[in-house]
């Protein structure tokens, strides 16, 4: 599938063979003890910790406001179209929203005149899915009175990470007959044991310049690199 092959990235560092790291850790009982030595393996990368998620607050524009993010954490239901959707193709919604333990998630939100800010990480044994990320160039998304055009787009390379980029263009009807518009931009990416998401969600009417996908692309890339240390 052509148009959206820019959309799947996966990078691998070279690491010098034989690179060792010290533990500088104080060991447990007497100082005078000698400290162990590891041996970083080629491919090796940084443990994942969640909570280091809050250091890339720092890296919004100036004057959004940074809150903890509550409620169910997962792409679709910020786009606007809740818990209960459906997709068409049905297999592509797993590109928007992989499985993940919930209760684990970590994340917050930064709102301001560009926009609304999602960066979330939580425990996850999913891989990205080829056949997927390979079909899915474009796809639906409806929920109620709220229906989405999804579009692959190109992702950032993350070091040993797959990620993978869409825009979601969204239409809600309310009452009246109103019709509302919105625009996503999210970038997931597959960690150790980990994915995390930032999500970009602006109005497409709004006066004011709005964030776009290049700084949801630079957010990942300082998330999955905070998320490791």
């Amino acid at each position: 599938m052509d148009s959206c092959k820019g959309s799947l990235r996966y990078w691998r560092p070279v690491w010098a063979m034989g690179a060792t790291v010290a533990l500088l850790a104080a060991a447990c009982g007497s100082g005078e003890n000698p400290q162990p030595e590891v041996t970083m393996s080629p491919g090796a990368t940084p443990r994942i910790n969640p909570a280091r998620i809050d250091r890339v607050r720092h890296d919004l524009p100036d004057g959004y406001e940074v809150a903890t993010l509550t409620g169910p954490a997962r792409p679709p239901a910020l786009w606007g179209f809740g818990t209960q959707w459906s997709a068409e193709p049905p297999q592509c919604g797993q590109l928007a929203d992989p499985a993940v333990d919930a209760a684990s998630a970590k994340g917050w939100s930064g709102s301001g005149t560009g926009g609304i800010v999602y960066v979330v990480v939580a425990e996850s044994t999913a891989g990205l899915d080829p056949r997927a990320s390979a079909s899915c160039g474009q796809w639906t998304l409806s929920a109620g009175q709220a229906n989405g055009t999804v579009t692959m787009t190109a992702a950032p390379a993350v070091e040993n990470a797959e990620t993978v980029a869409m825009a979601t263009a969204t239409t809600t009807v309310v009452e009246g007959g109103t019709e509302t518009h919105s625009h996503a931009d999210t970038v997931t990416a597959y960690l150790d044991g980990h994915v995390a998401f930032v999500s970009v969600v602006t109005d497409p009417g709004s006066p004011h310049p709005q964030l776009d996908a290049a700084f949801a692309n630079e957010l990942m890339v300082k998330t999955a690199a905070a998320l490791r240390g």
